[in-house]
């Protein structure tokens, strides 16, 4: 039995401006789990299209209740194979990935087609399939719901990731990351709090003194 799971977005880009963030959307702050990338092949076929296959290495924390049938190397990361043929004159991107470490338990492969928005030219639609199975006998549903559950939770880091990116290649200042948004309101708090106690004990001096 394999999940299938499918949705389509867009990013407000234009199709060449998000085939060059494509390259450089590593590291970013949304990709932390990702660290390396490593091209393996490339080539220009004799049609002008750029096929290339490229080994990326993920930390990958497996369910508690998994870990024990992984080695533990391999229940704290994987290894993901993402091939990529980008056709110029058509202007489409395919990307197909699947992970090659401990497929048995679960296997994820990913499809993804980026094309100019029929509605808006300046603008990129991505459609997104991905199918998800597991071999491990007993626990192969709950498996498959947890990589459904998962994935589903990467695609919007994936796509804040590609605009932090796109962002900066078009000189605009990046939206701040969740993390630097609670940072900032922890501070700003801090020091409200900081001044409505200073406050306090000015009133409470001044009380002594009446």
């Amino acid at each position: 039995m394999v999940k299938y799971f499918s949705c389509a977005g867009f990013l407000k880009s234009s199709w060449d401006q998000v085939f060059l963030a494509f390259w450089q959307r590593y590291p970013n702050p949304y990709s932390n789990h990702v660290l390396t990338e490593d091209i393996i092949f490339r080539e220009v076929t004799p049609d002008n299209c750029l096929m290339s296959r490229r080994l990326l290495t993920k930390t990958s924390r497996a369910p508690r209740w998994a870990e024990k049938f992984l080695p533990a190397h391999m229940a704290q990361k994987a290894y993901i194979i993402e091939d990529s043929v980008v056709d110029p004159q058509g202007r489409t991107m395919t990307t197909l990935t699947w992970n090659i470490s401990h497929a048995r338990v679960m296997s994820i492969e990913e499809r993804c087609v980026y094309r100019v928005n029929p509605d808006n030219n300046s603008w990129t639609e991505i459609k997104r399939e991905a199918w998800i199975s597991s071999n491990l006998y007993g626990l192969s549903r709950a498996i498959q719901e947890f990589g459904l559950a998962r994935f589903k939770s990467s695609i919007t880091k994936t796509m804040k990731g590609f605009e932090y990116v796109l962002a900066k290649m078009q000189g605009e200042m990046p939206t701040r990351t969740l993390a630097e948004t609670a940072t900032v309101k922890a501070r700003e708090t801090a020091l409200a709090a900081k001044e409505k106690a200073k406050d306090l004990a000015s009133q409470a001096q001044k009380k002594q003194y009446v």
